[in-house]
């Protein structure tokens, strides 16, 4: 469920261990680089990461049950859980499985919002409807989740099945490595797409998740005065 939504009726989740190791984030393997580089940079020692595979984004039905399944073998070991998905796809059942399981999510309706923030998005979108987006995820595994995923290295005469209705390739850059803007501007030529690049940083990764932190800590420090008093 996203931040700051009203939360639909739920049913009751088992509580989360009162003594557990801290903050547990469930995240899509495509987030892990970006997850664990702003643990990293925040020094956010009672974070710990667990990741699901990226390439549950090709059947993003399995992406609910996965996530519950993980929340559930998790959740007597950890004082809190955050999810680090946005829909994702699944059609509202994301949210749903998190409504009854207590946990919430980033908000978004995939990474591409949640990194460009949802302002900077609705305009990206609305400027050219037609649009591919890379992530610094989806431009480090281009060859395998793209071309080799898709089978074009096989049958390069389907690019145009898959393309042909795009206009633009737009590159947003979280941390980007020497080189990047220049490797995602060969990918546009390679698509025959006109090029543009936008540096988001984390977006609303980071801020969701410095609050979910913040969370797990007050509640921490509320039961150790509770402790204290008694």
């Amino acid at each position: 469920m996203p931040l700051n939504q009203e939360s639909p009726p739920r049913s009751e989740a088992p509580p989360a261990a009162a003594d557990g190791r801290g903050l547990l984030v469930i995240a899509c393997g495509a987030l892990a680089h970006e997850v664990i580089a702003l643990k990293r940079a925040n020094r956010w020692d009672a974070l710990e990461v667990r990741c699901l595979p990226a390439e549950l984004h090709n059947r993003p039905e399995r992406i609910p049950a996965a996530v519950r399944a993980l929340i559930r073998s998790s959740r007597c070991h950890y004082r809190s859980i955050f999810v680090a998905y946005a829909d994702c796809g699944t059609g509202g059942e994301l949210d749903r499985v998190l409504a009854e399981e207590g946990v919430e999510r980033i908000p978004g309706a995939h990474c591409y919002e949640f990194f460009a923030t949802s302002p900077v998005f609705a305009a990206l979108a609305e400027s050219e409807i037609g649009t591919f987006y890379l992530t610094d995820f989806l431009l480090r595994h281009f060859e395998r989740l793209v071309i080799r995923g898709l089978g074009l290295d096989r049958h390069p005469e389907l690019f145009a099945s898959y393309f042909g209705h795009y206009r633009k390739l737009v590159y947003l850059a979280q941390a980007p490595e020497p080189g990047a803007v220049e490797s995602a501007r060969a990918i546009a030529q390679r698509m025959g797409l006109a090029f543009e690049t936008h540096a988001t940083g984390y977006g609303t990764l980071a801020t969701s998740l410095a609050t979910a932190v913040k969370r797990t800590t007050a509640a921490a420090l509320g039961r150790v005065r509770v402790e204290e008093v008694h």
